[in-house]
């Protein structure tokens, strides 16, 4: 018996060992450097978050009283009839916006990809408008699309001869318009395909190119298999920014015109910051918050036989 226990000791010992002092200091380190990380993330996302839960059941409106109103605030906002018509427009631009931005990266980081000449300069004029201050970037565009003295507009009537379309003022073009804008905002999309296509064998290609595939062949049944996870989250990633464009709205159009570009989360900055209705505001959030996870866990499920992953088979 007394072996038993012996042998037992021993094999904990093994499993488990005494944390040395150098182990005990590196762990300490670990803390002390991830600390800033986690007191930003504890004041100003996890501690923000579980507030607006809380005020997401009360009527708080920041200079009066909060009362608790159960799920009130869930019930009016799904008889609002604001409400629908700002998540219409938010879809309405998320089905134009998130296939036009992967077409749009995956095209770009197939041409820089080529080895041509300049070929670090072209990647970073096609990446350096991503980085840019969205509120400068939405000034830009109203330049460029300006019906009466924008260059887009100027070039059609020179050119072709062709009225351009008022842009941002006119109902039926405001929302592809504002999907247009995505040109230069699709950066951070190409550089992820860029690097994902970095990373396919050569020998694949050469191999298909020997069998005779053609370039349209190889790209549909080598390219896109092999970074099919990189398009499941570069699509997740636009998808979700799609849901949270506010800043062109706000610069531009103002929700307008004809409501046409009453984002989601436009109604949401109005409600909370206009209207001093935190609670209701706090209350669209986590809507918003469920809807986004419920559009990336379908993404996921319907994509689960369609997106290859590379795993060990021991």
């Amino acid at each position: 018996m007394a072996v038993n226990l012996k042998k037992e000791t021993i094999y904990k010992q093994k499993l488990f060992p005494k944390s040395s002092l150098s182990s005990r200091r590196e762990e300490r380190y670990f803390w002390l450097f991830i600390s800033p990380w986690v007191i930003g993330f504890t004041l100003f996302i996890g501690g923000p978050m579980l507030a607006s839960l809380y005020f997401s059941f009360t009527d708080y409106s920041i200079l009066g009283a909060i009362n608790f109103i159960g799920i009130q605030n869930f019930i009016n906002l799904f008889q609002d009839p604001i409400f629908f018509r700002s998540l219409f427009v938010t879809f309405g631009y998320a089905a134009l916006a998130v296939p036009f931005t992967m077409i749009l990266g995956l095209s770009l980081a197939l041409l820089l990809n080529a080895k041509i000449k300049g070929q670090a300069f072209f990647r970073t004029f096609f990446y350096a408008p991503s980085i840019i201050s969205g509120v400068s970037v939405a000034f830009l565009w109203m330049w460029l699309l300006n019906p009466q003295f924008g260059i887009v507009n100027s070039f059609l009537y020179n050119a072709f001869g062709i009225t351009g379309p008022g842009w941002f003022t006119d109902p039926l073009t405001v929302i592809p318009s504002f999907a247009l804008m995505q040109l230069t905002a699709v950066g951070g999309t190409m550089i992820i395909f860029l690097a994902s296509l970095q990373q396919l064998p050569s020998e694949l290609y050469e191999s298909a190119a020997i069998d005779g595939a053609s370039i349209w062949a190889r790209f549909r049944k080598i390219t896109v298999p092999l970074i099919s996870p990189v398009i499941l989250f570069n699509g997740i990633i636009a998808l979700i920014s799609s849901f949270q464009i506010f800043t062109q709205a706000y610069v531009i159009t103002d929700g307008g015109p004809d409501w046409m570009s009453y984002f989601y989360v436009y109604y949401l900055f109005e409600t909370a910051f206009f209207q001093n209705r935190i609670g209701y505001a706090s209350a669209q959030a986590w809507v918003l918050f469920i809807i986004i996870f419920l559009l990336t866990f379908l993404s996921l499920y319907v994509s689960r036989k369609s997106v290859h992953y590379e795993y060990d088979k021991k």
